[in-house]
């Protein structure tokens, strides 16, 4: 089972108990296995429930709708996402930003191609919020702001969150091409990724 979300908004109540940890973690599963099955239109709390193997109750005490469901999944992928790159940043020597990089592009490519629902919810629903404080992008550059300027040992300032979501705003965009292109993704299009952000990133990093 993968690790439930912190600090997750979508959640109507946290789990307190570790029962409860671990119904919420297999609802979530069951989530991600259904949107690889049927897709997000034909998702419903119902089905998660059948597939978690719990109450419909047990789905509503956690989310509102099937929208909330989906943005906990988001947001548990996130928080799967930062462990997976901390784990990596470990091994690559402090400042070496280049490397990082290739971490952060790497291990996004791995859930991609292999977490359950990874392909259609990453780290945000399918359909965009109304509210533009959670812009799913917007999340993903701030939480990799973070992790890489722990790294590298500076500041985590607007400059290097402006350049962070330029970054991801890019990858976003080249990677639904190369996936477009190729269901593993084309790596034609993914080292093309590679280099693009590495320019842009030395302007500022060296």
């Amino acid at each position: 089972m993968e690790p439930v979300p912190h600090a997750n908004t979508s959640l109507r109540r946290a789990p307190v108990q570790q029962r409860s940890a671990e119904r919420l973690a297999r609802i979530l599963d069951a989530c991600a296995q259904l949107l690889d099955e049927v897709g997000y239109e034909q998702l419903s709390t119902r089905a998660v429930a059948v597939r978690a193997e719990v109450p419909i109750g047990s789905v509503y005490r956690f989310f509102s709708n099937k929208r909330a469901l989906v943005d906990a999944l988001a947001h548990r992928n996130l928080d799967s996402y930062a462990e997976r790159i901390t784990a990596r940043l470990g091994s690559i020597p402090a400042g070496d930003w280049r490397a990082a990089i290739d971490a952060v592009l790497d291990e996004y490519l791995a859930m991609k191609r292999s977490a359950p629902g990874f392909a259609l919810v990453d780290f945000g629903a399918p359909s965009p919020a109304q509210d533009s404080g959670g812009d799913a992008n917007v999340r993903v550059a701030g939480r990799l702001a973070e992790l890489l300027a722990a790294h590298l040992g500076r500041i985590p300032d607007e400059d290097l969150l402006r350049m962070i979501l330029v970054c991801v705003e890019a990858a976003d965009a080249l990677f639904q091409l190369a996936f477009r292109a190729d269901p593993s993704g084309d790596p034609a299009i993914v080292e093309e990724t590679r280099h693009l952000l590495r320019s842009y990133l030395a302007r500022a990093l060296g």
